[in-house]
């Protein structure tokens, strides 16, 4: 068993300075450390990337830092490991967390500003949100398929970041 761990030690370059692992060595780590990656996403749900909230891309920009210090050796490997799982368990109580908790779930992912009520802009909701006419209009077109302000009944800039509109019913009598 020693020998073989002995073997594993030298082919993933464990213990080794990061400056003195070779091309197999990083590649090999590279593949171990896509394969936990791609395990432990699916073990997070497949929201974490299908989603585009803050609280999903945070976990997605903190999983690649820590895993890259796995792959270019800077960090112990197995701990590195290790340490990404737990992040996204941490992702993934949080989300069951803010699924029965409205509150929890305002804190980590935030809530829904409306931009448009009745075809009238709040332009200070906007400017808060940092959404220009321009982009409003851009958005417009491109998601309620309109160019006119007054079709929209309600608008908001969603936890994403994206903008969702509700468009004013249509009556053919006119009334």
């Amino acid at each position: 068993m020693n020998a073989f761990w002995n073997s594993f030690e030298i082919l993933l370059g464990l213990g080794v300075e990061p400056r003195n692992l070779t091309f197999v060595q990083i590649s090999l780590r590279g593949i171990i450390v896509f394969l936990v990656a791609l395990a432990a996403v699916r073990l997070g749900h497949k929201r974490s990337l299908a989603r585009k909230t803050p609280f999903d891309a945070v976990l997605l920009v903190i999983l690649a830092a820590v895993l890259s210090r796995a792959i270019n050796g800077s960090a112990a490997f197995f701990a590195t490991l290790g340490g990404g799982v737990v992040l996204v368990l941490i992702h993934r109580l949080f989300a069951y967390l803010a699924f029965y908790s409205h509150g929890f779930g305002i804190l980590v992912k935030g809530r829904p500003d409306v931009i448009v009520r009745d075809g009238q802009c709040d332009l200070d909701v906007m400017r808060r949100n940092h959404v220009s006419m321009h982009d409003l209009d851009e958005d417009m077109r491109l998601s309620a398929h309109t160019d006119d302000l007054s079709n929209i009944r309600l608008a908001r800039v969603e936890r994403s970041g994206d903008i969702s509109f509700i468009k004013n019913k249509f009556d053919p009598a006119g009334t």
